[in-house]
Order: structure tokens, then sequence, then C-alpha cells
């Protein structure tokens, strides 16, 4: 079976269907699926989509926890030619209608117990609504839908694409995509994930909704068949037992995650053999040194740093040795094209020079902000982009992050855009001014902080704080919400009329250990 042509199309899962038709590809916390079902359900799936009239080009949405059925939708994608946009569940029920019209999907998938059906199913006309697990009259039942078609091949396989969703710096979410399909070899041995395809398990503890689980987590172990173990939501301990009980041998984790399995007392962490254990991939967000140097001292080289983001970026990977040789780095640079450091001026800076990081675009497949040729244009920098990091390469060729521009917080691995905040937050009829910011928090990196200046006639107060605090509450996803604010008499403004976010933000890292 030609092995490269079944990755072209997305149907690698049929060499494992056949394969090791009886072996589980995926469980989650209540139901399983063998490569064999996996495969079949994904040819029910397209066939089923077909047949109410969708074809390769189309859209389509998903918004559902780590479940089985997200493994079939996208290994359906993959093979039919579809593009699929995974929507945040923790989103509003606003955003997450944004996002589902925006991307232009014509079939969206919903685990019931997140949006309120009768609402996402009278807000986008023909919207083929299809339920996951429960069933309802308003939308088509996954299960028993999918169940009356065909798992034969498809005639014309052809791979998908995907549309991922991060939040904008000014205003709405923007959506990433690449018009070419991102195709996937099998990660088998001597490869970064060196997967044994026979042994070795998955673990996935984050938001299949990210790009990083998804990409990790997901698409990586599925195009090598590997077995996948959906977490649905985080238990340090359960984490821990997992791994045992299982012999999990790859997860991918952002630094929140260590901190809290470092939390755990010694004679919890000592109860479990997490010997198993060959690659923990991690990224997302800076992790403090010594966060890492006790992971390593724990689990051996086993970590793997990586330094990119959802619109491409170097790529670039640190082993633990490395690491241990160059703390805080992520990664040497093997080719300077791939990546600069530049001033204000734009110009490459010298070794151990702070400057703007700039990544090169791909030239094959670049990325565009969808709908949005604007965006696109002002963020590709004479065939570069910025993922919004400061940083320098010192004389080894090693990149170091370390500071951010204040238009990005990132909080537990998560980015949150302040201008987003900004915009619900001078709704309220108190405030005159605001910048929201990211402030050094020891367990999340940063959380959110909005500073105000109120209008002429409003006096601060603690219940004007908890007032301003219940308005972004109501009109904000809980992970925006600023944690606390604060008021000033008059917010900094250059000649511009801008607030230059970088001053406001400045005094509360003043006696950080870090900047980033």
């Amino acid at each position: 079976m030609d092995i490269e042509n079944l990755a072209q199309v997305g149907l690698m899962s049929k060499y494992f269907a056949q394969e090791k038709p009886d072996r589980v590809a995926v469980r989650d916390a209540s139901s399983s699926r063998t490569f064999l079902e996996l495969h079949q359900n994904a040819n029910r799936l397209v066939h089923a989509l077909f047949a109410k009239g969708l074809k390769a080009g189309d859209a389509i949405a998903i918004l559902t926890s780590n479940r089985c059925e997200f493994v079939e939708v996208v290994l359906a994608a993959l093979r039919s030619g579809l593009r699929l946009t995974p929507v945040n569940w923790h989103l509003s029920n606003a955003e997450a209608d944004y996002i589902i019209g925006d991307c232009e999907a014509k079939a969206v998938f919903v685990e019931s117990r997140f949006l309120d059906q009768d609402w996402i199913s009278s807000s986008h006309g023909d919207l083929l609504y299809i339920s996951i697990g429960a069933t309802d009259t308003n939308a088509l039942d996954y299960h028993s839908w999918i169940a009356g078609f065909t798992a034969e091949e498809i005639d014309f396989p052809e791979h998908g694409t995907f549309l991922m969703y991060t939040s904008g710096t000014t205003g709405k979410p923007k959506g990433v995509l690449r018009r070419g399909p991102d195709i996937m070899q099998p990660q088998w041995e001597e490869t970064f994930c060196d997967y044994a395809h026979e042994t070795d398990v998955q673990l996935c503890c984050g938001p299949v909704y990210h790009a990083a689980p998804l990409y990790f987590d997901i698409r990586w172990p599925l195009v090598s068949g590997v077995e996948i173990i959906l977490l649905d939501k985080w238990d340090s301990e359960g984490v821990l037992d997992l791994i045992q009980t299982h012999q999990v041998t790859h997860l991918h984790m952002v630094p929140i995650m260590f901190q809290r399995l470092l939390a755990l007392p010694e004679g919890v962490r000592s109860k479990y053999d997490v010997g198993s254990l060959k690659r923990v991939i991690h990224g997302a967000a800076p992790c403090p040194r010594e966060t890492k140097r006790q992971m390593i001292d724990w689990l051996g080289p086993v970590i793997f740093e990586y330094y990119s983001g959802s619109e491409g970026g170097a790529g670039i990977v640190i082993s633990s040795e490395e690491w241990l040789v160059k703390p805080g780095s992520v990664g040497r640079i093997e080719d300077p094209n791939i990546l600069k450091i530049v001033d204000e001026n734009g110009e490459r800076v010298g070794p151990n020079q702070d400057g703007e990081i700039l990544h090169k675009v791909d030239d094959q497949n670049p990325f565009e902000y969808f709908k949005a040729p604007e965006k696109t244009t002002k963020q590709h920098k004479g065939g570069y982009f910025t993922l919004g990091d400061i940083g320098r390469i010192d004389e080894d060729g090693y990149l170091f992050l370390t500071g951010r521009t204040a238009e990005c917080i990132i909080s537990g691995g998560v980015n949150i855009y302040p201008s987003e905040i900004d915009q619900v937050l001078s709704g309220h009829p108190a405030i005159a001014d605001v910048c929201t910011i990211g402030i050094p928090n020891k367990e999340w990196g940063e959380e959110v902080r909005s500073v105000v200046q109120l209008a002429p006639d409003a006096e601060t107060s603690d219940d004007l704080k908890a007032s301003i605090l219940t308005f972004a509450s109501e009109n904000l996803s809980k992970f925006k919400c600023p944690r606390s604010i604060d008021f000033v008499d008059e917010l900094p403004r250059l000649p511009s009329g801008k607030i230059p976010r970088e001053k406001v933000r400045a005094p509360y890292w003043e006696n950080a250990e870090s900047k980033i």
C-alpha cells in the first residue's frame, strides 16, 4: 500500500484499519474506537455530508470537548477536501456565533451541553446542525445519522484543510488559513516524535480546539497509527494515573500543567511509574526555568520545547540536553533565513541584542487571514511576520525570548488580546478610557488587569470595580475577563492619540524575575 499517496489524500487510517483493525485507536472517558471503527465512521460521515449537498472546498465547524467524535470529524475533513474550524467551547454564544458565521460553515457539529441549541439552529439560516451527545428535534443526531450511510471508501478522496481562529489584536478573532493542504507524513522512528506505532500511546490533556493539541496530540498520532487517549478536564493525579495505566509515551503540555504536576506532594508523585514517557513536548507559553529544571530532574531528558504559532513560524525545537547547556533558550537557529531579529528600523541586530522576532513566511503555502487581505498585508513584512515576541540570538545561534509586545497576553498558554477587552469595557457608562494589560502571575505566567480612567462624574469605589467586573463577565468569555481593576487619574497618550500600552504595563513588571 502506497503510504505517501494515502497521506496525500488524508487516508492513512485506511492503512491502519487493515494492519491492526481491532486495536484501539482513540479512547475518551466513556467510549473508544478501534482503527477499523474510526476509519469506517469517518467514511460514513463523509458520505452523510455529501448527501446533504456539501462538497470539497466547503466549510464545517465543530464545537465539542475532547471526545472520540472530534477525531472522527477531523478524519472526515482530511479525506473529503472540506475546511474544518474547531471552535473554542469556552467562548460565549455570541463569540462562537461570530466564528461559525465568519468561517462560512455549512454544517456544525455541537456537543449539546455547550450551546443553546435553539439559539444556534436559528442564528444561521440553512446551517446543518448535528448534535453530539444528545438527541434534539432541531438537529440531526450524530450517531443515528451516520449509521444510515455506507462505510465504503469515498470515490475521490481529497486532502482537507483547517481554518484556525486566533483572537484579534484589534477587534474580532481572525481565521488563519493556508490555501494548500497541510499534509503530514507518519512520524515514525528517527523523526521528531519517534513513534513506534505498534506500542506507543499519545495522551491529549489540552483542549483539542487549540492548534497545538490538534497538531501534536491528534494529527501526528493519527497519521502515525498511534493510540490516542483524550482527557477532557485537567486532573494532575489523574494524568499520572493515565500515564502508568496505559503506558503513555507521548504528550503535549503547557507550563501551567508542569506547575500543577510539581505541586503534587512528593508522596503522590512517587506512587506512579512514568518511566514509559519518551516525548513530553511543551510550548505555547514561556516556561519558568526552575519549573523546567525540576521537570527534567523528575522525568529525565524526555522534555522537548518548540517555538511557533498558529500562523506558522520557524518551528524551532530544543531538547532537554541542549536546554541544560543553554537554560532559557527555545532552540538553535540552524538557518538564519527562517528567523531574524530586527530593531525598530527593521534592520537585523547583532548577537545578544534584543529586537523584534520575525519568522519567514512559508513560500509554498503562506498563511492568510481569512477574508481580511488588509490584515494579511499588514502582518507580512517583506516575506516575514511577527508573533509579537521580543528576543535575542546568542553567539552560538540559540534563541532566547526576552519580552513581548504589549498587544498580547499569554495566560496559562492561552493568547488573549487586550484591545478586544478594551472595546467591551469602554461600553461601561463610568469608563472614559481603559487600557488592559498582562501583569505577572506565578501560576499562570500573566493575568489580565484593566487600568481604567473614569468618566468625570464617576467616583472610585469597590462597588464600581465590582460593577465593571460584572459588566465584563456579561460580555466576555471567562478567560478574557480582567481579574482586577486599577483606577488612574489619567492614562498616558501619544501625540497620535493612542495609549502606549507598554508604558502602562511597565510598572507592574519592574520587580519581576522575567519580563515575559
